[in-house]
């Protein structure tokens, strides 16, 4: 067993290990750090195998924006912890069913697609070229229109996500920018003009003879 085959088998651990705790972690906060763990360990997978530019991808794409975004998101809402995991134990022989058939599904795709005959030439294109060439060739080559949908199904998504979070309330405060940029100057400030006065004091002493 060489050092590759080590460091695999170190990573996939952690990476196992990390992915639990997401799941099992009852603070939110300690949930996402260890999702953090997770990604980390698998571009250190991605690495030992050579993809360089996922591994990269993923840690500056997820690890730098999103995971960041997410554990700010988390602190700043108050979750009620002890509400969070109810329900679980009730939903995990579903969730145990679900798991296994994607695990299945992916034993049988991946089992497939490492009974290809066009694996060495594949890797000796992708020594000679790179593995970021050949990934931008598939991906805007052969990938084009499935990659369009996806984009098109995030953006539905993500339109979805702000006009489900937005929410009418009465003590808040919206500006109107049509009517920000149709404002005059006669509209933002008037000048007026006032005669000098004296001030003079509310109270003073009465005059020594004057009385009532």
């Amino acid at each position: 067993m060489d050092s590759t085959t080590v460091l695999f088998y170190v990573f996939a651990a952690v990476l196992l290990f990390a992915a639990a705790r997401v799941v099992t972690a009852r603070n939110t906060v300690h949930a996402v750090l260890f999702l953090v763990l997770a990604f980390f360990n698998a571009a250190c997978v991605w690495m030992l195998l050579k993809a360089e530019f996922l591994a990269i991808l993923l840690v500056l794409v997820y690890v730098g924006a999103v995971m960041v975004l997410f554990l700010f998101v988390v602190m700043m809402l108050d979750i009620e912890i002890d509400s969070a995991g109810e329900g679980l134990w009730r939903h995990l022989p579903l969730a145990g069913v679900v798991g296994a058939v994607i695990a299945v599904e992916m034993a049988l795709v991946l089992m497939r697609g490492f009974q290809i005959d066009s694996a060495p030439a594949a890797a000796a294109k992708a020594l000679e070229l790179g593995n970021t060439h050949l990934l931008g060739v598939e991906v805007y080559g052969r990938y084009l229109y499935p990659l369009q949908v996806a984009a098109a199904l995030l953006l539905v998504a993500m339109i979805s996500a702000i006009v489900l979070s937005l929410r009418s309330r009465k003590d808040a405060h919206f500006v109107d920018p049509g009517a920000q940029v149709r404002v005059t100057k006669a509209e933002r400030l008037r000048i007026v003009k006032l005669p000098p006065t004296v001030e003079t004091p509310s109270t003073r002493s009465a005059a020594p003879g004057e009385g009532a």
